[in-house]
């Protein structure tokens, strides 16, 4: 590396980010660009453009790594990063200053997009409404927290969200804006269903089809909906939209530790037993009526069209290096 030794803010951004001590796909993409704009701050190493640009793709590479699934993470840091990747400096105060100025139009335009969605998709909850939202998504919260504050009367389901317990997280939230709000074990949705109108979730990742990739259960609900002829919207920003699955580039669902499933002494106790704990799962295109972007609303099979517009350039190089892959 440089010589340089990455702030031990951005060292503990990216462990909260790990352990989802900081949660939910905007607020991780916010937190990186964060980071990175630490980083670039508190640079301390040698005076030249090539020695800062290796220190921040050192930083870009720690943040990147911490969450495998949730797109919205490496999609802020690409753009953040764009300013010293396609533009060159005379000095390394530039180059500072434009990771510094990108970081804080990403962080600045990442929150405005969820409050625009909140602003779309309460439009399509109606007075009297019986809506259900999984785990805990910013985006799908300003929906319902929106339409609330616009005087139409909800009656809300939230799940447990297992095994992190995230709904707790979405209750409280709720319940501080105002709202009256059911509290429900995951395994109840089923059940449930019968009795509601709406299902509103975030998405950690949109592909090119319109599958979206969200908390573990989001499928089951999904299915659950269909089945119950109940419409199951997803809140989503553009910035959760994957370019990498445009030339078919699969998504890693994240694994994550059996400790948060069940205690030490139980697996000590029982070593023969194996534990898996996915963190995410695949709800498919035809399972969705429609996903609440800040750029409107749209059916998943246009989603190719939110890609193309908003990561041309992403896309063009995912095609040449696949090309250049092939090649060789």
């Amino acid at each position: 590396m440089s010589g340089a030794k990455l702030p031990e803010e951005v060292y503990k951004i990216a462990e909260d980010i790990k352990t989802m001590r900081i949660r939910g796909a905007g607020r991780i993409a916010r937190a990186a660009a964060k980071a990175l704009m630490i980083a670039a701050e508190k640079y301390q190493g040698p005076r030249s453009i090539d020695a800062f640009r290796e220190y921040m793709e050192a930083a870009a590479s720690l943040l990147k790594s911490t969450r495998p699934t949730a797109v919205s993470l490496p999609n802020a840091v690409n753009y953040v990063m764009r300013a010293i990747r396609e533009r060159e400096y005379e000095t390394v105060e530039d180059a500072i200053s434009a990771i510094i100025k990108r970081a804080e139009s990403f962080i600045e335009y990442s929150k405005k997009a969820t409050q625009r969605i909140g602003e779309i998709g309460s439009r399509l909850l109606q007075n009297g409404d019986r809506v259900l939202t999984h785990c805990n998504s910013s985006a799908a919260l300003s929906v319902i927290i929106e339409a609330w504050r616009r005087g139409k009367d909800l009656e809300v389901y939230a799940t447990e969200t297992r095994p992190k317990f995230q709904g707790h997280i979405t209750v409280t939230k709720l319940s501080e804006a105002g709202l009256t709000v059911t509290l429900v074990p995951d395994s109840s949705v089923r059940y449930l269903m019968k009795k509601l109108d709406k299902v509103v979730v975030g998405a950690d990742t949109v592909t090119a089809n319109g599958a979206v990739i969200n908390k573990i259960g989001t499928s089951q609900i999904a299915l659950a909906a269909k089945e119950h002829n109940v419409n199951f919207f997803v809140a989503a920003e553009s910035i959760k939209f994957s370019p990498h699955t445009v030339i078919g580039e699969l998504v890693k669902i994240e694994e994550r530790s059996p400790l948060e499933v069940v205690p030490q002494d139980y697996l000590d106790r029982n070593p023969g037993i194996v534990i898996r704990n996915p963190a995410f799962d695949v709800t498919p295109p035809e399972y969705i009526d429609a996903i609440i972007t800040e750029l409107g609303v749209i059916p998943p099979q246009a989603s190719i069209m939110i890609l193309v517009e908003e990561y041309r350039r992403e896309i063009r190089d995912e095609l040449l290096r696949a090309t250049s892959d092939i090649e060789e």
